[in-house]
Protein backbone atom coordinates (compact mmCIF):
# COMPACT_ATOMS: atom_id res chain seq x y z
CA UNK A 1 0.00 0.00 0.00
CA UNK A 2 1.26 3.50 -0.69
CA UNK A 3 1.07 4.75 2.45
CA UNK A 4 1.63 8.68 3.96
CA UNK A 5 3.63 7.82 6.81
CA UNK A 6 3.23 10.35 9.96
CA UNK A 7 -0.41 11.20 8.60
CA UNK A 8 -2.93 11.68 11.27
CA UNK A 9 -6.33 9.48 10.21
CA UNK A 10 -10.03 8.88 11.73
CA UNK A 11 -11.30 5.87 11.39
CA UNK A 12 -14.71 5.50 12.34
CA UNK A 13 -16.14 1.98 12.95
CA UNK A 14 -13.05 1.10 13.37
CA UNK A 15 -13.16 -1.91 15.99
CA UNK A 16 -14.42 -4.72 13.59
CA UNK A 17 -14.22 -5.90 9.63
CA UNK A 18 -12.74 -3.19 7.05
CA UNK A 19 -12.66 -0.53 9.48
CA UNK A 20 -10.20 -2.67 11.69
CA UNK A 21 -8.28 -3.55 8.54
CA UNK A 22 -7.90 -0.16 7.20
CA UNK A 23 -6.52 0.96 10.65
CA UNK A 24 -4.35 -2.11 10.45
CA UNK A 25 -3.14 -1.13 7.40
CA UNK A 26 -2.48 2.71 7.79
CA UNK A 27 -0.40 1.62 10.75
CA UNK A 28 1.81 -0.42 9.21
CA UNK A 29 2.62 2.51 6.55
CA UNK A 30 3.26 4.53 9.59
CA UNK A 31 0.34 6.53 9.68
CA UNK A 32 -0.82 7.90 13.72
CA UNK A 33 -4.73 5.88 13.87
CA UNK A 34 -7.50 6.47 15.57
CA UNK A 35 -10.19 4.32 15.83
CA UNK A 36 -13.59 5.38 16.77
CA UNK A 37 -16.90 3.32 17.90
CA UNK A 38 -19.79 2.61 20.39
CA UNK A 39 -17.83 -1.07 21.54
CA UNK A 40 -14.75 -0.66 23.40
CA UNK A 41 -13.99 -4.27 23.49
CA UNK A 42 -13.30 -4.16 19.59
CA UNK A 43 -11.52 -1.34 19.77
CA UNK A 44 -9.54 -2.10 22.66
CA UNK A 45 -8.38 -5.48 20.63
CA UNK A 46 -7.59 -3.50 17.55
CA UNK A 47 -5.31 -0.96 19.41
CA UNK A 48 -3.36 -3.71 20.86
CA UNK A 49 -1.87 -4.80 17.72
CA UNK A 50 -1.83 -1.18 16.06
CA UNK A 51 -0.96 1.32 18.31
CA UNK A 52 -3.89 3.41 17.11
CA UNK A 53 -5.28 5.86 19.45
CA UNK A 54 -9.53 4.76 20.56
CA UNK A 55 -12.39 6.77 21.37
CA UNK A 56 -15.29 5.30 22.32
CA UNK A 57 -18.14 7.75 21.45
CA UNK A 58 -21.46 7.16 19.23
CA UNK A 59 -21.00 9.38 16.19
CA UNK A 60 -24.50 9.03 15.14
CA UNK A 61 -24.80 11.98 18.16
CA UNK A 62 -23.57 14.99 17.61
CA UNK A 63 -22.07 14.95 21.33
CA UNK A 64 -20.09 11.95 19.66
CA UNK A 65 -18.89 13.32 16.44
CA UNK A 66 -17.22 16.86 18.66
CA UNK A 67 -15.27 14.21 21.39
CA UNK A 68 -14.20 12.52 18.11
CA UNK A 69 -12.64 14.95 16.17
CA UNK A 70 -11.54 17.13 19.21
CA UNK A 71 -9.89 14.14 20.82
CA UNK A 72 -8.06 13.41 17.94
CA UNK A 73 -7.14 17.08 17.41
CA UNK A 74 -5.62 17.17 20.78
CA UNK A 75 -4.03 14.04 20.79
CA UNK A 76 -1.91 14.71 17.68
CA UNK A 77 -1.97 18.38 16.88
CA UNK A 78 -3.29 18.19 13.05
CA UNK A 79 -6.76 15.51 11.48
CA UNK A 80 -4.92 14.68 7.71
CA UNK A 81 -7.68 11.85 6.28
CA UNK A 82 -10.66 10.64 7.33
CA UNK A 83 -12.72 7.08 6.67
CA UNK A 84 -16.33 7.43 7.01
CA UNK A 85 -17.09 3.41 7.83
CA UNK A 86 -19.87 3.54 9.71
CA UNK A 87 -23.21 2.12 9.36
CA UNK A 88 -26.34 0.38 9.94
CA UNK A 89 -28.66 -1.58 8.27
CA UNK A 90 -32.56 -2.15 8.56
CA UNK A 91 -33.54 -4.18 6.15
CA UNK A 92 -37.08 -4.01 4.66
CA UNK A 93 -39.05 -3.14 1.46
CA UNK A 94 -40.43 0.06 1.39
CA UNK A 95 -44.06 -0.76 2.93
CA UNK A 96 -41.79 -2.99 5.63
CA UNK A 97 -39.45 -0.48 6.81
CA UNK A 98 -40.93 1.51 9.88
CA UNK A 99 -40.53 5.98 9.68
CA UNK A 100 -38.29 5.13 13.12
CA UNK A 101 -36.36 2.80 11.00
CA UNK A 102 -35.65 5.04 7.92
CA UNK A 103 -34.76 7.90 10.23
CA UNK A 104 -32.84 5.93 12.46
CA UNK A 105 -30.71 4.92 8.79
CA UNK A 106 -30.24 7.89 7.10
CA UNK A 107 -29.18 9.66 10.51
CA UNK A 108 -26.25 6.84 11.27
CA UNK A 109 -25.06 6.30 7.58
CA UNK A 110 -26.25 10.41 5.78
CA UNK A 111 -26.41 13.03 8.81
CA UNK A 112 -23.50 11.52 11.06
CA UNK A 113 -20.53 11.32 7.94
CA UNK A 114 -22.12 15.22 7.15
CA UNK A 115 -21.37 16.20 10.88
CA UNK A 116 -18.19 14.52 10.89
CA UNK A 117 -17.10 15.89 7.83
CA UNK A 118 -18.18 19.25 8.85
CA UNK A 119 -16.23 19.07 12.59
CA UNK A 120 -13.42 17.45 10.80
CA UNK A 121 -13.11 20.37 7.07
CA UNK A 122 -10.88 22.94 9.43
CA UNK A 123 -8.58 20.70 10.13
CA UNK A 124 -8.89 18.54 6.89
CA UNK A 125 -8.31 21.48 4.83
CA UNK A 126 -5.17 23.21 7.12
CA UNK A 127 -3.50 19.58 5.99
CA UNK A 128 -5.02 19.96 2.42
CA UNK A 129 -5.85 16.43 3.42
CA UNK A 130 -8.44 13.47 2.26
CA UNK A 131 -11.81 11.96 2.85
CA UNK A 132 -12.74 8.63 1.73
CA UNK A 133 -16.40 7.25 2.26
CA UNK A 134 -17.07 3.60 2.63
CA UNK A 135 -20.42 2.87 0.22
CA UNK A 136 -22.09 -0.14 -0.62
CA UNK A 137 -22.61 -1.57 -3.97
CA UNK A 138 -26.46 -1.06 -2.80
CA UNK A 139 -25.56 2.28 -3.62
CA UNK A 140 -25.46 1.65 -7.21
CA UNK A 141 -28.20 -0.57 -7.51
CA UNK A 142 -30.93 -1.63 -5.95
CA UNK A 143 -31.91 -4.82 -4.44
CA UNK A 144 -35.16 -6.06 -2.35
CA UNK A 145 -35.69 -5.13 0.98
CA UNK A 146 -32.67 -3.02 0.96
CA UNK A 147 -34.94 0.56 0.68
CA UNK A 148 -33.52 2.10 3.69
CA UNK A 149 -30.12 1.26 3.35
CA UNK A 150 -29.84 1.87 -0.39
CA UNK A 151 -31.28 5.59 -0.06
CA UNK A 152 -28.80 6.44 2.65
CA UNK A 153 -25.68 5.29 1.18
CA UNK A 154 -26.57 6.48 -2.46
CA UNK A 155 -26.99 9.62 -0.41
CA UNK A 156 -23.36 9.11 1.39
CA UNK A 157 -22.18 8.80 -2.70
CA UNK A 158 -23.53 12.87 -3.61
CA UNK A 159 -22.39 14.07 0.13
CA UNK A 160 -18.93 12.77 -1.07
CA UNK A 161 -18.83 14.03 -4.09
CA UNK A 162 -19.88 17.70 -3.06
CA UNK A 163 -17.13 17.37 -0.63
CA UNK A 164 -14.85 17.27 -3.18
CA UNK A 165 -16.42 19.81 -5.98
CA UNK A 166 -16.98 22.37 -2.55
CA UNK A 167 -13.42 21.94 -1.47
CA UNK A 168 -10.83 20.72 -4.22
CA UNK A 169 -9.54 24.01 -4.94
CA UNK A 170 -8.94 24.16 -1.04
CA UNK A 171 -7.03 20.96 -1.60
CA UNK A 172 -8.88 18.79 -0.11
CA UNK A 173 -9.96 15.38 -1.98
CA UNK A 174 -13.07 13.27 -1.34
CA UNK A 175 -13.67 9.82 -2.49
CA UNK A 176 -16.21 7.04 -2.19
CA UNK A 177 -15.63 3.15 -2.33
CA UNK A 178 -18.34 0.86 -2.91
CA UNK A 179 -17.78 -2.74 -1.17
CA UNK A 180 -19.36 -5.91 -2.59
CA UNK A 181 -19.65 -9.03 -0.25
CA UNK A 182 -17.04 -8.71 2.07
CA UNK A 183 -16.10 -11.30 4.78
CA UNK A 184 -16.16 -9.60 7.70
CA UNK A 185 -17.46 -10.22 10.88
CA UNK A 186 -20.72 -8.51 10.04
CA UNK A 187 -20.82 -10.70 6.79
CA UNK A 188 -20.36 -13.84 8.08
CA UNK A 189 -23.64 -12.94 10.00
CA UNK A 190 -25.69 -12.58 6.69
CA UNK A 191 -24.24 -15.40 5.63
CA UNK A 192 -25.03 -17.41 8.88
CA UNK A 193 -28.61 -16.22 8.29
CA UNK A 194 -28.95 -17.20 4.63
CA UNK A 195 -27.57 -19.93 5.47
CA UNK A 196 -29.65 -21.03 8.17
CA UNK A 197 -31.96 -20.66 5.30
CA UNK A 198 -30.94 -22.73 3.07
CA UNK A 199 -29.71 -25.53 4.81
CA UNK A 200 -26.16 -23.98 4.01
CA UNK A 201 -22.79 -24.01 6.06
CA UNK A 202 -21.64 -19.92 6.25
CA UNK A 203 -18.57 -21.05 3.45
CA UNK A 204 -21.22 -22.45 0.78
CA UNK A 205 -23.44 -19.19 1.78
CA UNK A 206 -21.12 -17.02 0.63
CA UNK A 207 -20.61 -19.33 -2.69
CA UNK A 208 -23.61 -18.93 -2.92
CA UNK A 209 -24.26 -14.95 -2.57
CA UNK A 210 -20.98 -14.65 -5.06
CA UNK A 211 -21.76 -17.16 -7.51
CA UNK A 212 -22.18 -14.74 -10.74
CA UNK A 213 -19.16 -12.08 -9.04
CA UNK A 214 -17.72 -12.60 -11.95
CA UNK A 215 -14.76 -13.42 -9.30
CA UNK A 216 -16.47 -15.76 -7.39
CA UNK A 217 -15.75 -14.62 -3.88
CA UNK A 218 -16.46 -12.41 -1.74
CA UNK A 219 -13.20 -9.59 -0.57
CA UNK A 220 -10.58 -10.11 1.92
CA UNK A 221 -11.32 -6.63 4.28
CA UNK A 222 -7.64 -6.14 3.65
CA UNK A 223 -8.55 -5.73 0.09
CA UNK A 224 -10.58 -3.15 0.59
CA UNK A 225 -8.48 -1.68 3.17
CA UNK A 226 -6.07 -1.48 0.54
CA UNK A 227 -8.07 0.55 -1.67
CA UNK A 228 -8.88 3.14 1.09
CA UNK A 229 -5.00 3.42 1.99
CA UNK A 230 -4.22 4.25 -1.53
CA UNK A 231 -7.13 6.88 -2.11
CA UNK A 232 -6.46 8.77 1.25
CA UNK A 233 -2.23 8.36 -0.07
CA UNK A 234 -0.29 11.21 -2.36
CA UNK A 235 -0.37 8.27 -4.77
CA UNK A 236 -3.99 9.28 -5.27
CA UNK A 237 -3.07 13.23 -5.43
CA UNK A 238 -5.22 13.84 -8.69
CA UNK A 239 -8.15 11.52 -7.79
CA UNK A 240 -11.06 13.50 -6.15
CA UNK A 241 -15.35 12.81 -6.84
CA UNK A 242 -14.63 9.05 -7.23
CA UNK A 243 -17.20 6.63 -7.02
CA UNK A 244 -15.08 2.85 -7.15
CA UNK A 245 -17.03 -0.20 -6.78
CA UNK A 246 -14.40 -2.69 -4.96
CA UNK A 247 -17.12 -5.42 -5.73
CA UNK A 248 -15.28 -8.67 -8.19
CA UNK A 249 -16.95 -7.29 -10.67
CA UNK A 250 -20.35 -7.81 -9.16
CA UNK A 251 -21.87 -4.34 -11.12
CA UNK A 252 -20.91 -5.19 -14.51
CA UNK A 253 -23.16 -8.14 -14.69
CA UNK A 254 -26.62 -8.10 -16.75
CA UNK A 255 -29.00 -9.57 -15.22
CA UNK A 256 -31.23 -10.24 -18.13
CA UNK A 257 -28.50 -12.69 -18.87
CA UNK A 258 -28.41 -14.65 -15.69
CA UNK A 259 -31.63 -16.87 -16.76
CA UNK A 260 -28.46 -18.18 -19.62
CA UNK A 261 -26.36 -19.59 -17.25
CA UNK A 262 -27.02 -23.22 -16.60
CA UNK A 263 -25.57 -22.89 -12.71
CA UNK A 264 -28.78 -20.28 -12.27
CA UNK A 265 -32.58 -21.61 -11.44
CA UNK A 266 -36.11 -19.17 -11.09
CA UNK A 267 -38.87 -20.79 -9.01
CA UNK A 268 -41.65 -19.25 -11.76
CA UNK A 269 -44.64 -20.40 -9.40
CA UNK A 270 -46.60 -18.06 -8.44
CA UNK A 271 -45.04 -17.30 -4.60
CA UNK A 272 -42.24 -15.58 -6.49
CA UNK A 273 -44.02 -13.38 -9.09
Amino acid sequence: MAGATGKVVLVTGGGTGIGAAVARQLAAAGDRVVICGRREAPLRTVAEETGAHVVVADVSEPSGVARVVDETVQAFGRLDGLVLNHGIIHVGRVDEVTPEQWDETLRVNLTSPFLLVRAALPHLLAARGAVVAVSSVAALRASDGMAAYSASKAGLLLLTQSLAVDHGRDGLRANAICPGWTATEMGDMEMAELGAERGLSTADAYRLATAVVPQRRAARPDEIATTVGWLLSDAASYVNGVVLPVDGGSCIVDPGTLALDPRVSVDLSEEFR
